[in-house]
């Protein structure tokens, strides 16, 4: 009888680059040696001292610079690690290292969410995923919540079951946090159905500034959302719109319960390609409502 479990989602503490090359090179080679499918998915910085590491290991390993790929941590699982394990059959291994020093505030409850999510949507998978975070320069509340959504934590030499791991649907509101209040000189328009191709036009003349397809992709990314309010909500939200140095950032506001946080299926699809499209996806849900706050040229 086979004992290794479906699927692992473990953290690794790591506090110089020696610390962090010695857990992931580990890692990748165990493996390499099973024949299985690996994704290295971490800052750039770390990518060439793991190959020099690695040495002609390296040459099976699938690599991705995790800052650019996963500047948005909405984007994480269905654009790199969704995109990576579907792509086969046989068990996968992956490193993904959402959260590094430089994140912002901003982006934080974004990181930990995926964290969650990442234990439901790949729920009977075959594979691993091991998240490395840099126990030196990170937070003490970065890594308390590395060991509430990680059910292994792996410590130097020490690999032990998180006695703080959380379940990921009493981790739902964890960061559900309102957003900080639009700036008073935001833009604000009330849509209906019988408004969304001029509420369209509206973001596309206040994307002016940024790159053709990235205006495009803005354009795109709020009429999903208005789109989903008007037929999951009361038929009618808020757009606001204002800039944040070079970015871009549209909010969409209803009465709804908002987009299901799901990568698993046809249901989470919607919110899927918002994040695909944006530098960044902030939602809050509350008793009175759903609002999403999307940034785009960050």
């Amino acid at each position: 009888m086979n004992s290794v479990a479906p699927f692992a989602h473990e953290a690794l503490f790591y506090r110089d680059e020696a610390d962090f090359l010695s857990g992931t090179a580990r890692f990748v080679a165990d493996g390499v040696d099973h024949g299985e499918p690996v994704l290295v998915a971490v800052p750039e910085a770390s990518i060439a001292p793991l190959r020099e590491r690695l040495g002609p290991l390296a040459d099976q390993v699938h690599f991705i610079d995790m800052t650019e790929a996963g500047r948005n941590p909405g984007r994480i699982i269905p654009g790199v690690l969704m995109a990576f394990s579907a792509s086969t059959q046989q068990r996968f291994r992956m490193i993904g290292e959402p959260m590094w020093p430089g994140r912002t505030e901003l982006e934080y409850p974004a990181c930990v969410q995926h964290e969650v999510l990442i234990n439901t949507a790949f729920e009977g998978r075959e594979g691993v995923i091991l998240c490395p975070y840099d126990a030196t320069a990170l937070p003490g509340h970065v890594l308390q919540d590395a060991r509430r959504t990680h059910p292994v934590v792996i410590d130097g030499e020490r690999r032990v079951a998180s006695e703080w791991y959380t379940d990921p649907s009493a981790l739902t509101d964890l960061y559900n946090v309102p957003l900080p209040p639009p700036p008073l000189g935001a833009e604000e328009h009330p849509f209906s159905v019988g408004t969304l191709a001029h509420m369209r036009k509206l973001v596309s003349a206040y994307a002016q500034g940024l790159r053709h397809e990235q205006a495009e992709d803005l354009v795109l990314a709020v009429n999903e959302l208005a789109t989903n309010s008007i037929l999951h909500a009361s038929g009618r939200g808020v757009l606001r719109m204002w800039r944040e140095g070079d970015a871009v950032v549209c909010e969409v506001s209803d009465t709804g319960t908002g987009f299901p946080p799901s990568f698993t299926g046809l249901s989470g699809f919607g919110i899927v390609m918002v994040n695909l499209l944006c530098d960044l996806v902030r939602t809050h849900t509350s008793h009175s409502g759903t609002t999403v706050r999307v940034y785009l040229g960050r």
